[in-house]
C-alpha cells in the first residue's frame, strides 16, 4: 500500500510546479502514475525509498525525470491526512518536469509533505511557450499559492538577479 502512496506523491510532486502560470492538470488527476527506474531499493529501518537510474514518474501527459527520487516515509502510526505514509520526496540529478503547456528544470526539487511546498533548486529554468523564468530557486506553498523565485550571487543565471522574459502574444 506504501509504495502506491509513494508514486502517487513522486508524481504529485511533478503535478506542482507554478511559477509563470498554475498547471493544468486536474484532467490527469484521475489517471493512473507509472514510476519507472532502473532500480528500487526500499530500507525499512531508515523509512525510505530510492528510485534511481533514469527515474520517470508519469501521470497522464504530465512527466517528471531525474536520477534518483528519494521517498520518506512514516510509520502506520505515524501517517497524516491524505498524502498516506510518504512525508518527503527529494529528487536528484536533473530533474525535469513536462507538461503539454510547461516545463521546468532544475538540478534538484524537493517536496514537503507536511509543509506543502515545494522547491526547486539551482539554475532552475521554467518556460511556458516562449516565456522564460530563471532563477537559483523556486518556492511554492499549495496552502497559499504563493510562488517565490530567488537567485543568490554567482549563480549562472544571471549574476544574483532573477531573470524573466515575458514574450507578448502575437496576434494575427
Amino acid at each position: 500500500m506504501w509504495i502506491r502512496n509513494i508514486a502517487l506523491i513522486a508524481v504529485t510532486m511533478a503535478l506542482a510546479t507554478p511559477a509563470l502560470a498554475q498547471l493544468s492538470v486536474g484532467k490527469n488527476k484521475d489517471q493512473p502514475i507509472e514510476i519507472t527506474a532502473d532500480a528500487l531499493e526500499v530500507l525499512q529501518s531508515q523509512k525510505k525509498a530510492t528510485f534511481s537510474g533514469n527515474v520517470r514518474a508519469a501521470q497522464g501527459d504530465v512527466v517528471l525525470t531525474a536520477q534518483q527520487m528519494v521517498v520518506h516515509y512514516r510509520e502506520n502510526e505515524e501517517r497524516k491526512g491524505d498524502m498516506g505514509a510518504v512525508s518527503r520526496i527529494e529528487a536528484v540529478g536533473g530533474v525535469f518536469l513536462t507538461t503539454p503547456e510547461e516545463t521546468a528544470q532544475g538540478a534538484k526539487g524537493v517536496y514537503d509533505v507536511d509543509k506543502k511546498t515545494i522547491w526547486l533548486l539551482e539554475n532552475v529554468i521554467l518556460t511556458r511557450g516562449e516565456n522564460v523564468l530563471k532563477g537559483s530557486q523556486l518556492e511554492y506553498s499549495f496552502d497559499t499559492g504563493k510562488s517565490l523565485v530567488t537567485s543568490k550571487a554567482g549563480d549562472k543565471q544571471g549574476q544574483g538577479r532573477v531573470k524573466a522574459i515575458f514574450v507578448p502574444d502575437k496576434k494575427k
